[in-house]
């Protein structure tokens, strides 16, 4: 695909996004998405594994997360302390995450030590070790971030928020478990997660820098070959959004309240996600524009921060947000912002309101764009939620045909009779 300037690597792909992804097939049949430059010699590659969190056992929250921490605690013919030497000794950056939908690896390294850096994720995609002591240290390590959080208001409300919206479903478990339940983990949990996740026929990899095609085609097969064919996923149900009109507190000394609110919101293949998008974007994207921030920080003067946004996953879609403000004025802040949803649900975003919030997704979209990394990280994700590489033009093409009477439509499907799940932590008066 040639090689393209430093300049177009800091303002972002150029007008044609999509021009610049290619597929790679590996003789083996592994596929990957690949933004070939030389602008800078490096690489950067990230891989998503469907299933995730969404996977584990019933009753066990908390094995991706173990799992995740334990990929690159020894691998193969190296111990903990030795694999991240040898990490350390070519400045490569080598990390796995656990979400609710997938697994995810990342790494990148500098060209020269391509070699070096695909032997240690081959190592750690499939020969990690997984031992005793380094498991007990990684669910010690996760046990005292839980205890840290049992006071931590975010926490707290978040995980309310999440277990009464989806009862008795995966998404509705703690990501990274509980004390009530961390310490009945083993390790032969981990090892079956892994085995089951770990697959062929549901990695998604995409890779950005310093490479060509044919060299990453053999790659591929060298890291990733020895994975099983086909993973042995569960089914997961979709899941409505339970708990609209209800309130929750959970009592915390703490002078503020955090408050969580959300809704069931529209799926990422209806036919009004964009629009609806777009009208989130107007209720509470996160800039001085949106109708959160002007009528209850800037008027008001409720609180500092204050939004919402669309969590669309594979089986659940759902409107959520948040704010966090004084005890005395928790009740008053949801008062505005249940009023603000109700108002858009019924009138929906003026045509001003609406000219701005596209022309802010559609100017900030480029910013995704601005290294190696980040374009890695939204290649595998769109590839892991099931679109194609042609999305990464159209997206704002379909932002830009967003019109008035969609965007209202949207809107009343979106907010409908503005009836919130509402979970706060801390002391709320009036609540």
């Amino acid at each position: 695909m040639g090689t393209h300037s430093k300049t177009e690597i800091k303002e972002g792909l150029p007008a044609s996004r999509a021009a610049r992804v290619r597929k790679v097939l590996s003789p083996g049949g592994i596929e990957a998405w690949l933004v070939e430059d030389y602008a800078v010699p490096l690489i950067a590659l990230e891989f998503a594994l469907i299933g995730g969190a969404a996977q584990e056992p019933k009753g066990k929250p908390g094995v991706a997360t173990l799992l995740a921490g334990l990929l690159d605690e020894g691998a193969g013919p190296y111990d903990s302390d030795a694999f991240h030497r040898a990490l350390e000794d070519q400045a490569i950056e080598l990390s796995f995450s656990a979400d609710r939908d997938f697994l995810s690896g990342r790494m990148q390294t500098l060209a020269r030590n391509k070699a070096r850096a695909f032997e240690l994720l081959r190592l750690a995609a499939t020969e990690a070790r997984l031992e005793a002591d380094a498991f007990e240290r990684v669910k010690s390590q996760v046990a005292a971030g839980l205890k840290r959080d049992l006071n931590d208001p975010d926490t707290v409300a978040s995980r309310t928020f999440r277990r009464l919206a989806y009862p008795e479903h995966p998404y509705g478990a703690p990501l990274r478990g509980d004390l009530g339940t961390l310490e009945a983990l083993r390790r032969a949990d981990v090892a079956d997660l892994r085995a089951a996740n770990f697959a062929r026929d549901n990695l998604k990899i995409a890779v950005v820098g310093a490479i060509d095609a044919e060299t990453l085609g053999r790659t591929l097969d060298e890291v990733f070959g020895a994975l099983p064919e086909k993973a042995a996923l569960a089914p997961v149900a979709d899941i409505v959004f339970a708990g609209a009109g209800t309130r929750h507190v959970v009592d915390l000394d703490v002078p503020q309240s955090t408050i969580r609110f959300g809704r069931q919101a529209i799926a990422r293949a209806d036919k009004d996600f964009i629009a609806a998008t777009v009208v989130n974007h107007v209720l509470g994207g996160g800039v001085f524009s949106a109708r959160l921030f002007k009528e209850v920080r800037e008027k008001r003067g409720l609180a500092y921060s204050v939004y919402s946004r669309l969590v669309d996953q594979d089986h659940a879609a759902m409107l959520w947000g948040g704010t966090s403000t004084k005890n005395e004025r928790a009740a008053e802040s949801m008062q505005v912002i249940e009023a603000e949803i109700r108002d858009l649900s019924e009138a929906g975003p003026s045509q001003d309101e609406l000219e701005k919030a596209k022309q802010y997704l559609i100017g900030s979209y480029a910013l995704r764009f601005d290294t190696s990394t980040k374009i890695a990280s939204l290649l595998a994700r769109l590839q892991a939620e099931g679109y194609g590489i042609d999305f990464l033009d159209e997206r704002n093409r379909l932002i830009a045909a967003v019109t008035l009477a969609d965007a209202k439509r949207a809107a009343r499907r979106l907010f409908g009779d503005g009836a919130l799940l509402v979970t706060v932590a801390g002391r709320p008066a009036g609540m």
